[in-house]
């Protein structure tokens, strides 16, 4: 694990018209479990498939069908409580959430309100090197999704697509210890990496398989240290939800907004109504979607058709067993064992499978070498033609295979280059490339000595200028590069010029 000491950043602070504000903010993210089937129906997840295909009777809440649990589903929850260094509870409840929407052909959510099933936990969110926010997970809880509604397809009609209704969401609540757009932003990039590593949720938040609602409230400087001391969320101001964001920049911009249209309205002495609103990107603000409803508004009650959920502590124990190297794990490892900085490292642990191809690359090998071939060579030529890692032309194995021949002396830098772009386009073993291209660096020092000498010799006034100052000794060696068309080793041709030169 990362043992380093934190400093936590400031809280974001705004300056009204009047006072100084903070910003708080806490965050409820929806992820669609990965699974192959729903929560409580052998449907499919599919995504993409026509509307209403993947429609199980139960998902349709015809009359008579029972919901059975999704046993991998439980295991993923539980497996994602692990991750983030949370209680399992090893008996947990569902309830019944009631509320009409023409996409819930139930009337109500199976979800869990008063025993999930995992309990608090953490996630550490790094904002800098050696700063950091560590905010807390309240609660994890198992519940079904809503089909969509469309409105754009019929200029007087609406339609329903059921596809999603009933695949299994974790809903992970933190505590309001956010207290910036940019934590914000942080927390669910982080989280999302963890679900990723551990395989519980792909984190496409596209297709909206991860949604996150954002609780907003501003108050004055020192009424946070006021609820940290009494947990009385009255000092906190009144929140109101911004609902079902899906992009990192789309929630910086709707937090901004929603803070200081607080703001005003506390300082021109009114105050906040606590409700749910939308935000619209496309004007850059958010807009009123309905009042907050409470608990008692849904009417909780246990689910008559669900026993009690409880699992065995052996169970949670074999899963903690089988549990992946994590984020935070991996690149303090990756830190350690191949000496690479604190942003490398992060670059290279972003996405796993990125970190797996730098592994593969770096296996006994210079790890700051294949870092640096990776980053920029690599990252950077997928990234400028809109490619993954996982349909790079170029394989772990090849790249691994360049880096070897530099490390051997037989290739340059530059030729390494040469070397990389017709892997990219081509293909082909690196080492049968280089030999049948004549790419390999001449190593005899014989013969790059008698291209020194020869160069010397034909240039009598650059050798008094080079023994003046011995910094214009570079231009022999560019020249001698240049008379064996770049394939002599580099640190010999210094070597022997300086050599020549007596420098």
């Amino acid at each position: 694990m990362l043992d380093l000491t934190y400093t936590a950043p400031k809280p974001k602070v705004i300056s009204g018209a009047k006072h100084d504000w903070e910003l708080v903010i806490g965050m409820e993210i929806h992820a669609q479990v990965s699974s192959n089937a729903k929560l409580f129906s052998g449907a499919s997840t599919a995504f993409g498939a026509e509307p209403n295909s993947n429609v199980a009777f139960v998902d349709a809440a015809m009359p008579g069908m029972l919901p059975v649990i999704n046993e991998f589903c439980v295991e993923q929850a539980v497996r994602t409580g692990l991750g983030l260094k949370a209680v399992i509870n090893l008996t947990s409840a569902f309830d019944r959430k009631n509320y009409f929407y023409p996409d819930l052909p139930q009337g109500y959510q199976i979800s869990q309100l008063y025993h999930p099933i995992v309990g608090e936990g953490e996630v550490l969110v790094e904002m800098g090197p050696g700063v950091a926010r560590r905010v807390r997970i309240e609660r994890i809880h198992l519940e079904q999704d809503a089909g969509k509604s469309i409105h754009d397809m019929d200029p007087t009609l609406s339609f329903v697509d059921f596809n999603r209704t009933g695949v299994a969401l974790m809903e992970i609540v933190s505590r309001p210890d956010i207290r910036g757009p940019e934590e914000a932003a942080a927390y669910v990039t982080k989280l999302r990496q963890i679900l990723r590593y551990l395989g519980t949720c792909d984190g496409n938040m596209q297709n909206g398989n991860l949604r996150a609602d954002v609780n907003v409230s501003v108050c004055r400087p020192g009424q946070y240290e006021k609820y940290q001391a009494t947990q009385d969320f009255s000092h906190l101001g009144t929140r109101c939800e911004i609902k079902n964001m899906n992009s990192m920049r789309f929630i910086q911009q709707a937090i901004e907004y929603e803070a200081r249209r607080h703001i005003a309205i506390l300082e021109d002495g009114g105050s906040v109504t606590q409700e749910t609103r939308l935000y619209d990107p496309d004007k850059g603000e958010t807009r009123s979607m309905r009042s907050k409803e409470e608990a008692h508004d849904y009417r909780y009650f246990p689910d008559p058709d669900l026993l009690p959920l409880e699992i065995e502590q052996g169970w949670v124990d074999h899963i903690r067993e089988t549990m992946p190297e994590l984020p935070d794990a991996k690149k303090a490892r990756f830190m350690g064992d191949f000496g690479l900085t604190d942003y490398d490292a992060n670059v290279l642990t972003a996405e796993l499978d990125a970190a797996a191809f730098f592994e593969a690359v770096a296996g006994g090998r210079d790890g700051k070498m294949a870092a640096n071939w990776v980053i920029n060579e690599l990252f950077g030529r997928l990234n400028k033609e809109g490619r993954t890692i996982g349909d790079s032309p170029v394989s772990a194995g090849q790249l691994g295979g360049v880096l070897d021949l530099i490390a051997k002396g037989e290739i340059s830098g530059k030729m390494a280059k040469d070397l990389f772009e017709i892997l990219w386009t081509e293909g082909g073993d690196p080492a049968e490339i280089a030999a049948a291209r004549g790419m390999k660096q001449v190593t005899d020092t014989g013969a790059i000595e008698a291209a020194v000498d020869e160069i010397i010799a034909a240039n009598p006034a650059q050798v008094e200028k080079a023994k003046a100052n011995p910094k214009l000794a570079g231009w022999f060696t560019g020249q001698v590069l240049k008379a064996t068309g770049g394939k002599a080793n580099p640190a010999t041709v210094n070597e022997l010029v300086a050599k020549k030169l007596g420098l």
